[in-house]
């Protein structure tokens, strides 16, 4: 029995194709649906901004200040798809949120979480010999411990 679908999504339209598939099969199954966005904190722009102050708080206070900021964002474009894919399926459970990291391993991490059965993804991007799967389908297909379904989106 598939209970959990989780699906990630960015700014693009073949995430929100994928993301779409994934509510078809999360309503077609009674599944809960769980959309995330990966964010990744640029560190490197954070440390520049703080190279000057040797205060290791202020350094610390700036991180979680940068993290923050990018979780809300990552959460919020979570957000608007699950909204999106609500007024096409009403009655469907989402749950929305940002999560850190690479997006191949934020939704290996989340699948575990979770406890998803099933990880949609799309082929975005998908050309030459990396055509078979794309980098994070194929890293969800190598490391996760559930069924992954990859979306045609082109």
């Amino acid at each position: 029995m598939t209970r959990t679908i989780l699906t990630g999504v960015d700014s693009s339209a073949t995430a929100l194709k994928a993301a779409k598939k994934a509510a078809v099969l999360a309503d077609a199954f009674s599944s809960e649906l769980h959309v995330i966005s990966a964010f990744r904190v640029n560190t490197v722009s954070t440390i520049r901004s703080l190279q000057k102050t040797h205060d290791r708080e202020h350094v610390n206070a700036a991180y979680r200040e940068a993290t923050n900021q990018q979780a809300q964002q990552a959460g919020a474009l979570a957000s608007t798809v699950a909204k999106k894919l609500q007024s096409d399926f009403p009655e469907l459970k989402i749950i929305s949120k940002g999560v850190e990291g690479e997006p191949g391993e934020a939704l290996v991490r989340e699948a575990e979480k979770i406890d998803a059965d099933i990880i949609v993804v799309g082929n975005k991007r998908v050309q030459g010999p990396a055509r078979i799967l794309g980098s994070i389908a194929r890293t969800v297909a190598s490391e996760a411990n559930c069924d992954l379904h990859v979306v045609h989106t082109h």
